[in-house]
């Protein structure tokens, strides 16, 4: 079994999930149906959904509840990405052009806030108080972790606990809480809930923290496009954490000089000879492996959390799942 047999497997179930999603976008003012479908075309994984399919499989729920949760699982997802475009500026994503550069930050900005508000809206028509609070409690935290995330934009003081606390609210939350859901379809008892939950948080941490990782292992020809992106949005993540850590005083003035002029509109050949140094770097004090160690580590623990759980074809699958996070291409 491997990724690509998985979500092969799912497949079905996971267009069901898109139709769903699409729904959630439903509405008589045109242009909030018209970004669902510029959002829904430019692909995505789904890896959120197919977490919460997984859980369900492993706790032995097969109801139709688990399409619309796992798609309200993913419009919550797709409304974070709508804001995060329009707080970073950004021009595109998946390698087509962002909504919010096609219709405007004002109106993409308000598409979300109705993708959120619509997606818990059919929450609460599930009837189900304790999934409602799971997804009312990952929202609340993920604009907790975006705030935080602003307040230590281009911030070389950020701990590392900082950090982890950034990106649990950022992505490892929505994820624990797909994989909660999918046990509490089942109902089963509170201590598989905790493990399901445990597992889902630091499987996303770890997916975050690999993401994070990737921005930094573009090859050379990249510099100034691919590489260094998180960087020139002002965040702060693993690998520079650990540099910071482990660089002599010398080479630390001169990353904080770099980190300073983040917000100056330097040009790209002062950018490559920027992110250039920061990769002379990352070699010389071993960075990337350090910092995939790390993520390594984390995942080791997360399937750790699944002990609780009998062998079976879909534990095998959801831990696959897990060490894929460690193993995608940017």
């Amino acid at each position: 079994m491997n990724p690509r047999e998985i979500f092969s497997a799912y497949s079905t179930e996971l267009d069901a999930v898109e139709r769903q999603l699409l729904a959630i976008f439903q509405s008589d003012v045109f242009l909030i149906p018209m970004i669902g479908k510029h959002i829904v075309s430019s692909g995505g994984k789904r890896m959120r959904p197919l977490f919460l399919l997984l859980s369900a499989d492993l706790c032995g729920y097969k109801g139709s509840k688990r399409i619309v949760l796992a798609a309200i699982i993913e419009a919550i997802h797709t409304a974070s990405l709508l804001h995060d475009d329009v707080i970073d500026g950004a021009k595109t994503r998946r390698g087509k052009p962002s909504s919010n550069a096609l219709w405007g930050n004002q109106v993409v900005v308000l598409v979300g806030d109705f993708l959120y508000s619509n997606a818990l809206k059919l929450a609460v028509e599930q009837k189900n108080q304790r999934i409602m609070e799971t997804l009312s409690d990952a929202t609340t935290k993920m604009t907790e972790g975006e705030i935080l995330q602003l307040h230590k934009i281009a911030d070389p003081s950020i701990t590392e606990n900082e950090y982890l606390k950034i990106i649990s609210a950022k992505t490892g939350v929505l994820i624990s809480a797909a994989c909660q859901i999918g046990c509490l379809l089942a109902d089963r008892p509170d201590n598989y809930v905790k493990a399901l939950g445990n597992f889902g948080m630091k499987t996303g941490i770890a997916f975050q923290m690999a993401d994070d990782i990737l921005d930094y292992m573009a090859k050379e020809d990249d510099l100034g496009k691919k590489l260094g992106k998180d960087l020139e949005e002002g965040k702060i993540t693993m690998p520079l954490i650990q540099l910071l850590k482990v660089v002599n005083d010398q080479e630390k003035m001169e990353l904080l000089e770099i980190i300073e002029s983040i917000s100056k509109k330097f040009k790209n050949s002062k950018i490559n000879k920027k992110y250039k140094r920061i990769i002379n770097l990352f070699k010389k004090y071993e960075i990337i492996n350090e910092s995939l160690k790390i993520a390594s580590n984390i995942v080791q623990e997360a399937k750790s959390e699944l002990d609780i759980f009998p062998p079976s074809e879909h534990k095998e699958a959801i831990i696959l799942m897990a060490d894929y996070s460690m193993k995608r291409e940017k």
